[in-house]
């Protein structure tokens, strides 16, 4: 339990600390962020496939299968159907918001500090529920792609917020809400796994089902919106091979 809130604490953590950094350099270049969080996709990506979606099969027992791609699917619809019914933006381009002034630039800040919230709860799920399975290599694997992508994040946010009059101190507070969020989704997935075991196989297919959603209509798009598309793709496969070695290395 210990492990779990340590972990919990890290992921929540690292969104602060990218705000932090967010600080420090508050114009960050596109071609900078898009490598940084493409890298951090393709370590999503194998965490998503090797620590959530095979432990899914492997638990799954007779119909494990069908409890698979019902959990992927689930996942993925869940945090569409959020998409649809929260009022935020995709997606962020530092260009848009010099286009407006006033309380329009301060709400479309707003809504994407919102949209990076709504995907925080169901990651931080993602990170419990890899502990629930047992196997704490694997979920500290997981945990830490998904704190590495908190932190491109909580960078990005910090200028934007800034530029729109809201005040250094209520800035901070925000990106640390983000990252308090994603603690207490990763609580809630550990505990949800520990009560009832039997939903253990669909748990884990549908945490990688949210994270597959999220680097797919997220992550990409973003990192492949500003030119820098080539570089962008090989980041995100360094992440995923250095997944891939960190998780037989650790096995």
């Amino acid at each position: 339990m210990e492990m779990v809130i340590l972990t919990a604490l890290g992921v929540g953590g690292a969104t602060i600390i990218g705000s932090i950094i967010g600080f420090i350099f508050k114009k960050i270049s596109h071609k900078f962020s898009d490598i940084v969080l493409a890298f951090a996709a393709g370590v999503m990506l194998a965490a998503a496939v090797i620590g959530l979606i095979l432990p899914s099969l492997e638990y799954g027992g007779k119909f494990r299968i069908v409890t698979t791609v019902a959990g992927i699917f689930a996942g993925a619809l869940c945090l569409n159907f959020i998409d649809r019914i929260v009022p935020h933006l995709h997606k962020f381009v530092g260009s848009d918001m010099e286009e407006h002034n006033g309380n329009e630039k301060l709400s479309k800040v707003l809504l994407f500090v919102m949209a990076i919230a709504i995907h925080n709860l169901p990651e931080g799920i993602a990170a419990g529920v890899g502990f629930g399975a047992g196997n704490t290599s694997e979920a500290i694997l997981i945990a830490g792609g998904i704190a590495l992508q908190n932190v491109p994040e909580g960078m990005v946010i910090i200028g934007p917020m800034l530029a729109a009059g809201i005040t250094p101190r209520k800035t901070f507070f925000c990106a640390m809400v983000t990252g308090l969020i994603e603690v207490v989704g990763t609580l809630l997935g550990y505990f949800a796994v520990s009560v009832a075991s039997a939903i253990l196989p669909f748990a884990l297919a549908f945490a990688g089902g949210t994270m597959l959603y999220v680097i797919s209509d997220e992550m990409i798009p973003e990192t492949h919106s500003h030119g820098s598309q080539s570089g962008a793709t090989y980041a995100l496969l360094v992440g995923f091979c250095v997944m891939l070695v960190s998780d037989v290395l650790l096995g």
